[in-house]
């Protein structure tokens, strides 16, 4: 039995606003622990596609895909997820993979490479609709956010995390997760994280208040329940041990 029940139907399209979709992907295994996947697709302008974390590239999510645009950019969004684009770099090779910071290396050992790295502000193939910061912990977390303007949407990784205990199936993982602060509907930035920003709390203060400043509708996660409205509030719940915000 899996230890999750995932977000079905899985490996197909569900949009979230005009012009941006997420996909539900399978249960992977970290650190002996188990997550589910999201990815997050958007339509630029152009008609290119701004892949977010891809998770698996079935035949029949392929052909949803095609349908929407031309696969363009293929983002990892930290030095974890980056596992898929190799397969879809396969499928689509004329389109850019970027690398977070820390992935290269890490790729570099499974055969993935990369062809531009991210920088800590929004890249000229998507300014005009997508802002972007890169958050930097002490040690493990190096993390790339992203915010699509139209949508007011926010695009995060393992910033916050949320899992819902009723869809574990272990106990002592439901223990786990409570303890490492991620349970919903809680879920915060995995305590072992928020630990990697010791001496630079006041740094990712800065960076949370920048998030609050665009004011997302809703926040995009791709572990557990994401946040489909009061995105601000749900910031401000998340990192209330920082301090308040404005």
């Amino acid at each position: 039995m899996d230890r999750l029940d995932l977000y079905e139907p899985l490996d197909t399209l569900k949009p979230v606003a005009k012009n941006i979709w997420i996909v539900d992907g399978p249960e992977i295994k970290f650190n002996g622990m188990p997550f589910s996947t999201r990815m997050t697709i958007i339509r630029l302008a152009s008609g290119d596609l701004f892949i977010h974390s891809p998770t698996p590239l079935p035949d029949s999510l392929k052909a949803e895909i095609d349908a929407l645009g031309t696969v363009k950019h293929l983002v990892s969004s930290n030095f974890i997820h980056y596992w898929w684009i190799g397969e879809w770099h396969e499928k689509y090779p004329q389109a850019i993979r970027w690398a977070s910071p820390k992935v290269r290396p890490r790729a570099a050992k499974h055969n993935i490479n990369f062809d531009r790295d991210l920088a800590g502000q929004p890249e000229p193939e998507w300014a005009d609709e997508i802002d972007q910061m890169i958050i930097r912990g002490s040690w493990a977390m190096q993390e790339v956010e992203f915010f699509h303007r139209p949508s007011h949407t926010l695009i995060l990784t393992d910033l916050i995390e949320n899992f819902e205990p009723s869809r574990v199936h272990s106990w002592w993982i439901k223990i786990l997760m409570r303890l490492g602060g991620v349970a919903d509907p809680d879920g915060k930035l995995p305590i072992d994280l928020y630990f990697s920003f010791l001496g630079h709390r006041d740094k990712l203060k800065a960076a949370i208040q920048n998030m609050i400043d665009w004011k997302p509708e809703r926040v995009i996660i791709a572990h557990g329940r994401w946040y489909e409205e009061n995105g601000v509030n749900e910031l401000r719940r998340a990192f209330r041990r920082l301090g308040k915000f404005s």
